[in-house]
């Protein structure tokens, strides 16, 4: 009979085989994909585009849970506290999965609680207003702002989005005041818009449907480029603000994924980038593929984590320390 240090090696050799030989046969069932925004949004249609095609190259079907609230970061929050590390559950991690810790206390660690898997692209983000509007362009809502401090409102999918940072940094530099409005997600967003119960709404391009039938007008975009959809919109960089946001996401897991299983998904979502369908309905809502390996990934969260906590103590967002 084993006793002491051969039984408890015995025992972790047992525990390895076992998770070696699971993570073979990895996926036997239907994985959960987080999805942290409400349905019906462009988060929401790309990620169902992206995790249909994906799903051809696991072998197993992807199924969407809509879990939105707290800018994006509840769906996450709920996995990393949550789910067990065998792959069936993961999420779409967005930008304020690392922003939203520098501004408060949080009940995660994005250094510590996820398994980083694959990059996949970022968002074309603007600024609308209702079609029947007296704000024609940018400047005519600068104009109204420092005339009347604070009176200007806009909707956004919550706060620490980069939706609200963003406009924060835009009104210091035009040395306006705005106040925010946060919604859950591109839906609300659109609503408060359409019915004036904003004067502006920024977010990404769920709006397009709404700004070609010509019942929104868009005032601006954050591209490094003018977006080819809207050819006579100008830039942030065209209007004066030395800005590009994009919001870069990925997808993660639970912390201690088995690097195999962690290998077989990214295998298959780099493939789904690929995907002329994927390609598509990423480019309806200007969104460009923009692909890091699960290595590369781990070392830009590193970076982007660094960029944002400039930003946030420029702000003065940053959550107060004891």
């Amino acid at each position: 009979m084993l006793q002491g240090k051969p039984l408890i090696m015995a025992i972790a050799a047992a525990a390895i085989f076992a998770s070696s030989a699971l993570a073979q046969e990895y996926p036997t069932k239907p994985i959960t994909l987080i999805v942290p925004w409400p349905a019906g949004g462009s988060t929401d249609i790309s990620m169902r585009a992206i995790a249909d095609s994906a799903s051809k190259f696991i072998g197993q079907p992807i199924v969407i849970d809509n879990k939105a609230g707290g800018g994006g970061t509840v769906g996450p929050a709920t996995m990393a506290a949550a789910a067990k590390p065998d792959g069936y559950t993961i999420a779409q991690l967005p930008i304020t999965v690392f922003r939203l810790p520098l501004m408060q206390e949080v009940s995660w660690d994005p250094a510590k609680d996820f398994s980083y898997i694959i990059h996949l692209t970022g968002y074309t983000f603007g600024v609308t207003t209702s079609a029947d509007s007296q704000f024609k362009s940018w400047k005519d809502v600068v104009d109204f702002a420092k005339q009347n401090p604070g009176k200007v409102t806009y909707a956004t999918p919550g706060t620490g989005t980069s939706l609200h940072i963003g406009m924060e940094q835009i009104a210091a530099l035009a040395g306006i005041k705005l106040t925010q409005v946060p919604f859950k997600g591109g839906a609300e967003t659109n609503a408060a818009a359409l019915g004036q119960h904003t004067m502006l709404q920024a977010d990404s391009t769920g709006w397009r449907p709404l700004v070609d039938a010509g019942k929104l007008r868009l005032l601006m975009v954050w591209t490094s480029v003018r977006s080819p959809n809207f050819p006579d919109v100008p830039t942030l960089k065209e209007l004066g603000y030395p800005m590009v946001y994009d919001s870069p996401f990925g997808i993660g897991g639970p912390k201690g994924m088995d690097p195999k299983i962690v290998a077989r998904i990214h295998d298959a979502f780099k493939k789904a980038l690929e995907d002329p369908a994927v390609i598509a309905t990423l480019a309806k809502y200007d969104m460009v593929p923009n692909y890091k390996n699960t290595e590369d990934y781990k070392k830009f969260v590193v970076e982007l984590t660094d960029s944002e906590r400039k930003v946030i103590d420029t702000l003065g967002l940053a959550k107060k320390t004891n």
